[in-house]
C-alpha cells in the first residue's frame, strides 16, 4: 500500500468508528485490506476467547452495529460473521529465514462520543468525519492502518522470523487484550510491541517506550434487594439503592497509599423502579488505578469489603465483577535501545526520547507482561502525531504522515 492508499484506508475507518466489541465493520475492512497477501488470518475463537467478558454488548446492540456496517458498504455476510464470532483478528506473515516471532498490538475500537462538527476540524473539512455516536478520538484508526500497512510491507517475506499483528478490540475500558491472551495468541511471541499515536507530541517525535503506567481494574457491582411500598410497608423492602450509595461513598473515602499513586472513581449508578417503591436493584460501575500492581489488588479487596458491609447493613445481595484490567509496564532496555537506534536513523524523525512515563492505563501492557513472563521482551512505542486537541476530545486528530513514520520504524526494526 502506498501513502495515498494508507490515508484512504485510515479515513474510511475514521468515517465509520465503532465502540468496544462492536468493531464489526472495522474488522471486515481490515480483513478486506489484507486480501491477496500470502499471510495467515485467524478470527473468531482462534483469535479471542469471549467467554469471560462481563457486560458484553447485548444482541440488540450487535444487530444495530452489524446493520450499520452493512449500510456503510461492508458485505452482509462478513458483517454477520464478525457480529456472531467477535471482532479480533490475528495475522501472521512468515519471513523467508528462521528467526523470532514479533508481536504487534494495534487497537481498533472507538470511543462512545460525538466528533466535532466544526468546519475547521480536518476530518470535517476532508469529508471523513464520523456521523454516528462514536469517534476515533485516540488514534485507533491510525493504529489499525499501521498494522495493515506493515503487513503489506513485509509481505515480500524478506526478513527473519514471523510478524504477528494482533488487531485488538475493546482497548477503551481495557477489556480486549485479556480475551486474546485467553485464546493463546500471545504464547508463541518472543518480542511484544505496541504502538500508539502521541497526539501531544509534534510530528517527527518518537518515544522508545512508555514506562510505568497505571494498573487498573474496572468493576461492575450488581445489588439485588426487595421491592416494597415506600409508605405502606417500607420495613418489608431491602433498599438496593441505599446499599449502592453507601458503597459509593465508602469507595471514594478509601485512604490513598504512600507507596504508590492511586485513583478511585465511581462512574455510574443506576437504580430504582419508581418514586414510591423501595429500590430492588442497583448497578454501579467503579474503577481503581495505581502505579503498583499489588496496590491496585489491595484497593479492589477494600472495595469488595465496602460493598459487602453496605449490602449486609441493608439486607441486600451484591456481586462484584471485573469488567476490565491492565497492568503497569516495564519495557526491556535492550529492546528500547534498538527502537531508539532505528528511530534516530530515520530521515523524518526530528526528536527521539528514550522513555516517557505513561499517565493512563492500556491493556497492551497485559500482552507485554504475558510475553515477558514467558521469557520474551516487550516495549510500547510512541509516535508524534501533532493533534490539535487532546486525546479523548471531540477535536482530536492525527497528522497522517505519522502513520508512514510508524510503519517504517517498525519495518526497519523487524527486518533488522
Amino acid at each position: 500500500m502506498d501513502f495515498e492508499q494508507l490515508v484512504a484506508f485510515r479515513r474510511e475507518l475514521h468515517r465509520n468508528p465503532e465502540p468496544a466489541f462492536l468493531e464489526i465493520g472495522t474488522a471486515a475492512r481490515i480483513e478486506q485490506a489484507l486480501d491477496g497477501l500470502e499471510i495467515r488470518v485467524r478470527t473468531g475463537k482462534a483469535a479471542q476467547d469471549l467467554s469471560a467478558v462481563v457486560n458484553f454488548p447485548a444482541p440488540e446492540a450487535l444487530d444495530e452495529w452489524a446493520a450499520r456496517a452493512a449500510d456503510s458498504g461492508v458485505p452482509e455476510e462478513r458483517a454477520r460473521y464478525f457480529r456472531e464470532n467477535g471482532t479480533a483478528l490475528v495475522v501472521d506473515v512468515v519471513g523467508a529465514r528462521p528467526g523470532p516471532c514479533w508481536g504487534l498490538r494495534v487497537d481498533i475500537d472507538a470511543l462512545p462520543m460525538r466528533e466535532s462538527a466544526d468546519a475547521a476540524h480536518f476530518p470535517v473539512a476532508g469529508g471523513f468525519a464520523s456521523t454516528n455516536d462514536a469517534m476515533h478520538a485516540c488514534g485507533h484508526d491510525a493504529h489499525a492502518t499501521i498494522g495493515v500497512g506493515l503487513l503489506h510491507r513485509l509481505s515480500d517475506h524478506d526478513f527473519a522470523g514471523t510478524l504477528r499483528v494482533l488487531f485488538q478490540p475493546a482497548e477503551e475500558g481495557v477489556r480486549g487484550a485479556q480475551t486474546m491472551i485467553d485464546a493463546g495468541v500471545a504464547d508463541e511471541i518472543d518480542t511484544m510491541l505496541a504502538v500508539h499515536m502521541a497526539g501531544d507530541m509534534a510530528v517527527g517525535g518518537v518515544v522508545g517506550s512508555f514506562t510505568g503506567g497505571m494498573a487498573t481494574r474496572k468493576l461492575k457491582v450488581d445489588f439485588a434487594g426487595k421491592a416494597a411500598h415506600a409508605a405502606g410497608t417500607p420495613e418489608a423492602g431491602r433498599n438496593a439503592l441505599l446499599a449502592a450509595a453507601m458503597s459509593a461513598l465508602g469507595i471514594m473515602g478509601l485512604p490513598r497509599f504512600s507507596s504508590a499513586d492511586t485513583r478511585l472513581n465511581v462512574g455510574t449508578l443506576v437504580a430504582g423502579d419508581g418514586v414510591n417503591i423501595v429500590p430492588s436493584s442497583a448497578v454501579m460501575t467503579c474503577e481503581a488505578r495505581a502505579t503498583d500492581d499489588e496496590v491496585v489488588d489491595e484497593l479492589v479487596d477494600r472495595v469488595r469489603s465496602i460493598v459487602e458491609g453496605a449490602s449486609l447493613a441493608q439486607g441486600v445481595r451484591a456481586k462484584v465483577a471485573v469488567m476490565g484490567r491492565s497492568a503497569t509496564v516495564a519495557p526491556d532496555d535492550e529492546l528500547i535501545d534498538r527502537i531508539v537506534a532505528v528511530a534516530t536513523a530515520h530521515d523524518d524523525v526530528t526528536e527521539v526520547i528514550r522513555t516517557r512515563v505513561f499517565a493512563g492505563s492500556d491493556d497492551a501492557n497485559l500482552l507485554i507482561r504475558h510475553v515477558q513472563r514467558r521469557g520474551g521482551k516487550g516495549a510500547y512505542l510512541m509516535v508524534g502525531a501533532g493533534s490539535p486537541g487532546p486525546h479523548h476530545s471531540e477535536n482530536f486528530d492525527i497528522a497522517e504522515e505519522s502513520i508512514l513514520t510508524a510503519i517504517e520504524i517498525l519495518e526497519s526494526l523487524i527486518r533488522g
